[in-house]
């Protein structure tokens, strides 16, 4: 029997499914490196702001609800791409390490909205746990060496992400007062 206090309410619901679906059409404004596998997504802009604006437990049963559509052949995955071989190949490692961080990331966002607090989580903890994971599934997959990894995975990203969290935190910020004011 489920207790009051864990369920879900159609409120809740909504809100994870417009988490759910901005992460889904954000994939696709993507574009490709030359000299990696991996994109530059505005998807990460959009796993922020879902961490930012939902408790940790939601944040992470919206990942998983997006991992699955993906895996289940909806092309939601970065660049529209979609099928299970996506969590096995070169960049699987950053959908792995999106369904670990983000929940975290969310849990030590703060019981007030805070621009500052939200944008040190997202890049202090955000980025290099995200970074990780890319880092692991490129040199699992390609077999090449840390060094390679680290051009290919990281350090093209890093300016972009670094902005990616300052937007999320800004955005999470005005949809949490914007939710606090409609009580």
């Amino acid at each position: 029997m489920y207790s009051q206090s864990s369920s879900l309410t159609v409120r809740d619901m909504t809100k994870m499914a417009l988490c759910v679906a901005f992460c889904c059409v954000t994939a696709y404004i993507s574009f490709p490196l030359p000299f990696t596998p991996g994109m530059v997504t505005a998807l990460t802009l959009a796993l922020g702001v879902t961490a930012f604006v939902l408790p940790p437990k939601q944040t992470l049963i919206a990942l998983l609800i997006y991992t699955f559509l993906g895996v289940i052949g909806l092309p939601v995955f970065v660049g529209g791409t979609a099928g299970l071989g996506k969590l096995f190949g070169p960049t699987g490692g950053y959908i792995f390490a999106w369904i670990v961080v983000y929940p975290i990331i969310s849990a030590l966002k703060g019981s007030r909205p805070s621009f500052k607090r939200y944008a040190l989580v997202d890049i202090v903890i955000g980025i290099p746990v995200t970074y990780i994971g890319g880092l692991i599934s490129m040199m699992l997959v390609m077999d090449i060496s840390l060094e390679a990894a680290l051009v290919m995975a990281v350090l093209p990203y890093i300016p972009g992400d670094v902005i990616k969290c300052l937007m999320a935190a800004f955005l999470g910020v005005k949809v949490n007062e914007a939710v606090e004011k409609r009580g």
